[in-house]
């Protein structure tokens, strides 16, 4: 509420919000799609390590190219022009830059540019979720302690899934699940970059536009995604994520009050206080009515017999026993949305959606039978897919987080669907993802 009108009295009083963004795909499309006609951000340089993807992207989505200069970002401070560059170094180092969009999707730049940030004193908006997942929690603790903001991307499921969850708590309810909708079948786990788009059917036109990254999409297929966006939500929110993995249950947006409830009451969860997401798609490949693919939401218990009586009193959908309801958000539309995080950062200091622990974790699982000599390729590719998992769960396995499943030598055979190990895989190399990661397993175990 008031974002707006705190945006204008900004804007008015000392100029518009100065912004960096580090990335230039599609969710940084879209978010440049919508600042292009917003006065109150400037966005001063976009970092590609391709310059000429970052033109383009300016390009598509409406911006005037007679103002984007290559000139040292410095200048476009000065000017009101939009710098482009290969060198992230120039926006994290500059001064009057206030936030950073980290738009990359590489978990390890993702790490090493928040933490640079942080040292700036830059807000960051992790819209890079796979760096969040792999060592969010100690980022926003550094954060706090440089007093800027370390936040997860409004537009975005994690954020909005974290937002339903906060609204369920502070109304009173208890929360049974939360989570989000997808196309999902069980043979999706096996897909490769070689047959995604088989499976998504874009047409040849779509697909060269340059919006579309095969293994990044692949990634939404074979549930590496969701896993990590639902281990996202688990350490915002502090629900657990079950114990056997995300199960994709075919639901309906009518049934989400009676199938997302515990098993013991009639439902399909192994437990309440959990996240799950739903699948589009029955077992047979037939489409569900009234499908949430594109959605969040989230399933809550009234705590009183007169709250119930008070969901029929007003007409609210509900399980058969009066008890359980739900609230879903059936759209969500990704970077269009990315100027709230921003203005919630910059003018009220608070991030929407941020780890509070490590609740959950994406640990690697073999795809197919991995060999000796094989050099893993990360996230959506041909060697390993990502599965939800406690992060007690993880450790107790000593599983490879899948944001460090890239680049890595196979030195141990792993047999199809069995967990990657940190011992079946030569060392990674030195980063500070590596180093913060290794530093938050550390801390857990301790713990524990």
């Amino acid at each position: 509420m008031n974002l707006y009108a705190l945006l204008k009295n900004r804007t008015k009083e000392s100029g518009p919000i100065r912004i960096g963004l580090i990335g230039a795909g599609k969710f940084a499309s879209m978010f440049l799609t919508q600042a292009v006609n917003m006065p109150e951000f400037h966005v001063v340089a976009l970092a590609d390590l391709d310059t000429s993807r970052a033109k383009d992207a300016l390009l598509r989505t409406g911006w005037d190219m007679s103002l984007v200069t290559t000139s040292n970002v410095q200048q476009a401070v000065i000017s009101g022009q939009t710098a482009v560059t290969d060198d992230s170094r120039e926006l994290l180092e500059n001064e009057e830059i206030e936030v950073i969009l980290e738009i990359t999707g590489n978990p390890i730049a993702g790490v090493r540019h928040a933490l640079s940030a942080i040292e700036n004193g830059k807000h960051i908006i992790m819209v890079n979720v796979e760096a969040d997942v792999l060592a969010g929690p100690i980022l926003k603790e550094k954060a706090d302690a440089a007093d800027v903001v370390y936040s997860m991307a409004y537009g975005d499921q994690p954020a909005l899934i974290c937002e339903m969850v906060d609204w369920c708590r502070a109304s009173g309810f208890e929360v049974t699940a939360a989570g989000k909708g997808t196309k999902y079948l069980p043979i999706y786990r096996e897909s490769t970059p070689d047959t995604v788009w088989d499976y998504y059917g874009f047409s040849k036109e779509q697909l060269a536009t340059g919006d579309f990254n095969p293994k990044m999409f692949n990634s939404f297929l074979d549930g590496t995604k969701s896993a990590i966006e639902m281990a996202a939500v688990a350490n915002g929110t502090g629900l657990r994520p079950p114990e056997e993995g995300l199960n994709f249950p075919p639901v309906s947006t009518d049934e989400l009050p009676t199938k997302l409830r515990p098993v013991e009451v009639g439902g399909v969860l192994s437990s309440s206080g959990t996240v799950e997401v739903i699948s589009s798609l029955n077992r047979d490949g037939s489409e569900i009515a009234n499908d949430l693919r594109w959605g969040v939401y989230v399933t809550f218990k009234a705590q009183t017999e007169y709250a119930a009586r008070c969901f029929e009193e007003y007409g609210f959908k509900t399980d058969p026993s009066g008890m359980y309801g739900s609230l879903y958000r059936p759209y969500h539309m990704i970077g269009m949305e990315l100027g709230v995080s921003v203005a919630s950062a910059v003018l009220r200091g608070e991030p929407t959606g941020a780890p509070s622990a490590f609740a959950g974790d994406v640990i690697s699982v073999a795809k197919r039978d991995l060999m000796v000599g094989e050099v893993l390729d990360g996230e959506g590719g041909y060697c390993v897919t990502g599965t939800l998992a406690p992060a007690s769960k993880s450790l107790a396995n000593n599983a490879l987080p899948i944001g460090l499943a890239s680049g890595v030598k196979v030195i141990r055979p792993v047999a199809a669907g069995e967990i990657v190990r940190w011992s079946d895989v030569e060392q990674p190399k030195d980063s500070s993802a590596l180093r913060l990661r290794k530093e938050l397993e550390l801390r857990v175990r301790e713990v524990v």
